[in-house]
């Protein structure tokens, strides 16, 4: 007989900040990293990451589905030189509305989309990535 999960042990929509090498290092100026860091973690459970190994993106950050966004067939997005407030506060306000398979992509945010590197690995590019993306958040 299948479990029911009920509404509050539902996982939510996640933030990685990747915070090594380069992103969150001084390499990158324009950017209060703390700050940025705090931000996000306002909005959704956040974990910081060792080198994702796409430096020349820096700063990273992936947005992983909650388990309704995953079950809709959201998928995480990655998402690359995000170091300004503004890309932040975009970011968080996606999140707020529920990230990947749940909230449509707002189209200010393609600017900052990249292919995960295993993705990037099979020739995907970043208006793929985009479209992607598109793809897997679900159309207001």
């Amino acid at each position: 007989m299948p479990m029911e999960v009920s509404r509050s042990s539902r996982v939510p929509c996640r933030v990685v900040v990747c915070r090594d090498c380069c992103c969150g290092s001084a390499r990158v100026t324009a950017v209060d990293h703390g700050e940025q860091t705090a931000r996000l973690a306002e909005d959704a459970p956040l974990r910081v990451t060792e080198c994702l190994d796409v430096c020349e993106q820096a700063n990273v950050i992936v947005v992983q589905p909650s388990s309704d966004g995953r079950a809709a067939g959201g998928r995480p997005v990655w998402f690359g030189l995000v170091n300004d407030r503004a890309a932040t506060e975009d970011i968080a306000a996606w999140v707020r509305a529920g990230g990947p398979g749940v909230a449509q992509l707002p189209d200010i945010l393609d600017q900052y989309l990249f292919a995960s590197p295993r993705r990037a690995r099979g020739g995907s590019s970043v208006p793929s990535a985009a479209a992607t993306a598109r793809q897997l958040t679900r159309r207001g």
